[in-house]
C-alpha cells in the first residue's frame, strides 16, 4: 500500500513556499534561472537537480507504461517537472496514489 501522506505533505508545503516566493520575486523565473546558471556553484546545483529530474521523469514514465498509462497522460506531470523540478514528480506520486487500484493511505 501506497502511503500518500509524505508526497501530499511535501507537495503542499514545497509548493506553497515555491507561490509564495514567486508572488514576492523581484525577477521573472527565466531571469531567476540565468543568473543561477552564470556561476559555477550555482550551475553546479541546477544541473544537479535537473539530472535528478531527468531520472525522475524517466521513472515516471515506465511506471505509467508499466500500469497500462499513455506517455501522453504522464506529460503534465513531466512539463512542471521541467519548471518547478519536485512539483511534477510530488503530483505524480500523490494522483498515483489516490487513483483506483493504488490503495491510497493516508497514515
Amino acid at each position: 500500500m501506497m502511503s500518500i501522506a509524505l508526497p501530499l505533505t511535501a507537495l503542499l508545503a514545497f509548493s506553497g513556499y515555491t507561490l509564495s516566493v514567486m508572488i514576492q520575486a523581484e525577477h521573472s523565473l527565466i531571469d531567476f534561472g540565468i543568473s543561477l546558471m552564470s556561476r559555477p556553484d550555482t550551475a553546479q546545483v541546477v544541473i544537479d537537480l535537473y539530472l535528478l529530474a531527468t531520472l525522475a521523469g524517466v521513472w515516471i514514465v515506465r511506471d505509467a507504461k508499466s500500469r497500462g498509462q499513455s506517455i501522453w497522460s504522464v506529460l503534465p506531470y513531466l512539463l512542471l517537472t521541467v519548471v518547478f523540478v519536485s512539483i511534477g514528480p510530488l503530483l505524480y506520486l500523490v494522483v498515483r496514489g489516490i487513483r483506483p487500484g493504488g490503495k491510497p493511505t493516508i497514515a
